[in-house]
């Protein structure tokens, strides 16, 4: 035989036997997978975690009550009452209560249940349970816990133990329910804080919806949480912490005077006050008392564009996120401090053309009744881990930014404003100090510049008793109709509201 007849010969053969091998492997995965498919998978399924549902073990966030009693605010429904008999669902027993704040559950882009808004989302990852996803090699369950261990990693699951009392957010979602339904505002809120810690006692938004049927919500940007998400020209809330600034700063002393001629021309534009009349020569407590935007811009003037940017940015940190535990937080809208153009500054003075978020709002006015300290505003103080011990969540130590006799002074100053001004002195409590401030700001025009003639935002803010606050209050609402300034439609619902405050935890009279 020639050298090429053998070795076509032998490609003939391995050819042969390339494809009985093809064949042979062919009807082996027919066997395995048509013949004895159901075997196999059997056998596959005995080596797998097959779990009920994606949220079998997800955590649960408690309320806590004033006696430090936990009520569950988010848990799972049994099977037997969830709408399928084989899959767990998120149930929120308080339906509406808190909803903005505390979130929901919902199936992501992936196809797996996540939280979504509130704090479902911001600790999605301490809710969660290592092997939710509904399938879990068993080999790999045991390898990976087995590297956990080797590695010594901190237990972060467990459920979440809030600051928010059920009571007091009922009273607050109520207040907002009863001012919109008087002044068909197109938004509303509200927040009580400890001022000295910064736990939130009570977070409202209205409108808001249940969290048990949110999928019937049609708009969703009422899912959001506009306390920390969104920004807001304030108006004459930010008066006190102008006058505390310049007293801070030895720019001003309380018992000084200004001449208050009504309107003043600044950069060429003019600043007048609410009713562009003069009141002479007054002391600096008119400027609070009578709300007066010319005295405001006296005290901006007296500290200059670097004293106030100081207070304003570095120590009130107006122009930066407060570390709330909630998704989505913005800081606030300050570049008007960035220049040195008077105008701005003085305009700044009085709360107009810079805006910042409610929640940066509350914690820098905390800081004028707690003694001058910048908080940590939080929703969560525990979290209640998978051994059973609790671990206490650390916001760090307030921060020194007014000096103790400055919170002082213009506590003092913001509790004769409810004494004898403020409501007309309607305020007033026989046995209790109150200081408070209203504000009201024209809204922006985003299409033709400048401000709407006819759209106001009013703000509110208060603590008590005066000198040992308890709480801080603070209330907003968005195009309020029917009375042009925050003092006639917000004073009543705040009374109402520390009234209801002093009543259920009986907080001790100071005068």
């Amino acid at each position: 035989m020639s050298l090429n007849a053998k070795f076509v010969a032998r490609v003939r053969i391995t050819t042969a036997l390339l494809v009985l091998v093809a064949l042979v492997i062919v009807g082996r995965l027919w066997v395995l997978q048509v013949m004895h498919g159901e075997e196999y998978a059997r056998r596959a399924d005995a080596q797998t975690v097959r779990l009920e549902s994606p949220l079998l073990s997800r955590g649960s966030i408690y309320f806590t009550t004033k006696d430090n009693t936990p009520v569950l605010a988010a848990t799972l429904r049994p099977p037997s009452e969830a709408a399928s008999s084989t899959l767990k669902q998120r149930y929120y027993p308080g339906g509406v209560l808190a909803a903005q704040a505390i979130g929901f559950v919902a199936f992501n882009n992936d196809h797996e249940q996540k939280g979504r808004y509130g704090l479902e989302r911001y600790y999605d990852s301490t809710l969660a349970r290592p092997g939710e996803n509904l399938y879990t090699n068993f080999f790999v369950q045991l390898f990976g816990t087995v590297e956990t261990a080797w590695q010594g990693a901190t237990q972060t699951q467990g459920d979440l133990i809030t600051t928010i009392e059920p009571n007091v957010q009922a009273e607050l979602e109520r207040t907002l329910r009863e001012y919109d339904t008087e002044w068909h505002s197109t938004l509303s809120g509200g927040v009580v804080m400890d001022p000295y810690t910064g736990e939130i006692v009570a977070m409202a938004v209205a409108p808001t919806f249940d969290l048990n049927s949110f999928n019937t919500v049609e708009d969703p940007l009422t899912y959001a949480n506009p306390m920390a998400q969104s920004v807001f020209e304030m108006g004459s809330i930010f008066k006190p912490l102008t006058v505390a600034a310049g007293l801070d700063s030895g720019k001003i002393s309380e018992s000084e005077t200004y001449n208050d001629t009504g309107c003043i021309t600044v950069d060429t534009k003019k600043i007048c006050n609410f009713d562009g009349r003069a009141r002479g020569v007054i002391p600096m407590q008119q400027i609070l008392s009578q709300s007066l935007n010319v005295g405001a811009s006296y005290v901006a003037t007296k500290m200059g564009p670097t004293t106030m940017r100081e207070y304003f940015l570095e120590r009130y940190k107006l122009d930066q996120e407060t570390g709330i535990d909630l998704p989505g937080e913005v800081h606030g809208l300050t570049k008007n401090l960035l220049g040195n153009k008077a105008v701005e500054f003085d305009t700044a003075s009085f709360g107009q053309g810079l805006a910042v978020t409610p929640i940066e709002m509350v914690r820098a006015l905390a800081s004028l009744g707690n003694g001058g300290l910048l908080v940590t505003p939080h929703l969560v103080k525990a979290v209640k881990q998978l051994d059973g011990t609790t671990r206490e969540v650390g916001w760090g130590e307030p921060e020194q930014i007014l000096k103790p006799q400055t919170s002082t002074a213009i506590s003092r100053m913001l509790t004769t404003t409810v004494d004898t001004t403020l409501a007309d002195g309607t305020l007033k409590l026989e046995h209790y100090s109150v200081a408070a401030k209203t504000g009201t700001a024209q809204i922006a025009d985003p299409v033709n510049g400048g401000y709407y003639s006819d759209k106001f935002l009013h703000s509110f803010f208060g603590y008590f008793p005066s000198f040992n606050p308890r709480f801080v209050v603070f209330l907003f609402a968005k195009e309020p109709k029917g009375a042009p300034f925050a003092s006639q439609t917000w004073a009543p619902p705040f009374k109402s509201l520390t009234q209801f405050l002093i009543n259920y935890y009986d907080i001790a009279p100071d005068r």
